[in-house]
């Protein structure tokens, strides 16, 4: 990676922010002036709106309904640092990109109330073009020359819908205006700082938990994007089985390198990371380590998603073995979770109560726990003092969407307690997981965990199961595995 160079200027003479300096030395006058001429004029017009536009319009007209009079404030974030002068790849967040479509950092969404407090007008406050005049666009570290093109802001309004005015004005302008105000907290330090005193914690925490049960509900465009997601999450399995064999002469990084390399090329990255827990990793929730060895004769369980390029993310999980077929026991265990997932899966339906495909689940888990002699029923007693769980761990599912675990802060009467409507994804994923170290069941169980998980939607008469284009039966895993591999 190249350092850049430090010029060696009076400070009045340098509106750039530097990194630390480098080491080649300074800037002649005769180096700076020549950068200053000779690009060509690459302003971009007539762009498209976003495929989202629309979408965003109105999920801002309903934010603004819920908040009359207010000033709302949502950030994108910033770079965060990784190492000393490099930072983590950036991503949005959510509330932001599900308002406006943009990604870039540094963005903010500015609501401010107009028309007596009963509508709002919206702002989007970004980092222009590098003004190369002064030479930010190729001293500074996050200058275009080092980090690559943005958009003008007159080209964020064409493909937003949006008017865009500069970020680096906003703080003092929200630092000068009255009124009540609220922010999405968490995401930007520097806003936040230009508004204390004027946003409360309470008040930040509704409108994020409004924002939050807004995709409660997902509309046609979210719920394309996630079966975009699907679809690629399934090629990106299939990717895995195929070099199995490769896994096993390496390790678990094989497998999270060829699922990775599918979420790069089909989307914009990894939904979360993948666990690619081979043997009794299995029984580690979330294994993201991934530098375990693969063996023939024990299992993979693969939990993995791809994100879309909109930032929608598949969550899917498959336990397979690694040599293409199950043990007796493998087996055993496998078809039980497949049937606590039947049962989960049959619960989901518009009107159910959501934690209605939990208790289906679990009920199913706890009947195999009692009748392989594990637990002492009967399973009423089991499923009321939660016995089932030290097996089971987990709740069955969540909600999908933007967020692997999306929706996560919308109030518990309009989620884990609310009633399920047609546009809802979620999960449904049971599992179960005997510890290497249990010695409350017999050593033959020890080490094997096995989970299956698929992505549902809720439609107007029942279910879809996005994720179906991956085999569940055990029988059907084997030679989906036997053809994969030919």
């Amino acid at each position: 990676m190249a350092e850049q160079q430090s010029p060696e200027t009076p400070a009045d003479e340098q509106p750039i922010k530097q990194r630390k300096n480098g080491l080649y030395g300074g800037v002649s006058d005769e180096l700076a002036e020549n950068m200053r001429s000779g690009w060509a004029d690459t302003e971009l017009h007539g762009l498209e709106p976003i495929e989202q536009a629309g979408q965003t319009a109105g999920r801002r007209a309903k934010l603004s309904a819920q908040f009359p009079g207010e000033r709302l404030v949502i950030p994108a974030g910033n770079l965060k640092t990784r190492s000393n002068d490099t930072e983590y790849a950036f991503r949005s967040s959510v509330e932001y990109t599900y308002l406006t479509g943009d990604q870039t950092e540094n963005g903010v969404l500015v609501l401010e109330p107009q028309d007596g407090g009963r509508a709002h007008d919206a702002t989007l406050y970004l980092l222009p073009r590098s003004d190369r005049e002064n030479g930010e666009f190729w001293l500074d570290g996050q200058g275009e020359l080092w980090v690559g093109r943005r958009h003008s802001l007159a080209e964020a309004e064409q493909l937003y819908g949006i008017p865009c005015s500069d970020v680096r004005d906003l703080t003092g302008e929200l630092g000068a205006a009255a009124g009540p105000v609220r922010v999405v907290r968490g995401h930007d330090a520097g806003v936040e700082a230009a508004l204390a005193g004027s946003a409360t914690a309470d008040g930040d925490e509704e409108l994020r938990g409004f924002l939050s049960e807004m995709r409660l509900v997902k509309d046609a465009f979210e719920v394309a994007e996630l079966q975009k997601a699907v679809d690629s999450t399934v090629r990106g399995f299939e990717d895995v089985v195929k070099v199995l064999d490769r896994a096993e002469a390496t390790s678990e990084r094989y497998i999270e390198g060829t699922f990775f390399l599918r979420a790069r090329v089909e989307g914009n990255d990894i939904g979360y990371g993948s666990i690619c827990a081979a043997g009794p990793h299995a029984t580690t929730l979330h294994w993201v380590r991934n530098d375990g060895a693969v063996r023939s004769g024990e299992l993979l369980l693969l939990d993995a998603g791809v994100e879309t390029h909109s930032l929608y993310t598949a969550d899917v999980t498959r336990t397979m073995p690694i040599n293409g077929r199950f043990d007796d026991l493998q087996r055993k265990i496998y078809d039980a979770v497949y049937d606590a997932q039947e049962a989960g899966i049959a619960a989901v339906r518009p009107g159910a109560k959501y934690l209605d495909f939990h208790h289906a689940s679990q009920r199913v888990l706890a009947e195999r726990l009692v009748e392989w002699g594990l637990l002492e029923g009967p399973v009423e007693r089991v499923l009321e003092l939660g016995l089932q769980r030290r097996w089971s761990l987990h709740g069955t599912g969540h909600m999908l969407g933007m967020d692997v675990h999306d929706c996560a802060v919308a109030r518990r009467e309009t989620y884990a307690d609310g009633t399920l409507e047609p546009g809802m994804c979620l999960t449904v994923e049971p599992g179960l997981y005997f510890q290497p170290d249990d010695l409350t069941v017999p050593e033959e169980y020890r080490g094997i965990g096995v989970r299956i998980e698929d992505d549902i939607l809720v439609t107007e008469d029942g279910n879809r199961n996005m994720s179906d284009g991956l085999p569940r039966r055990s029988q059907d895993v084997e030679e989906w595995m036997a053809r994969l591999k030919g």
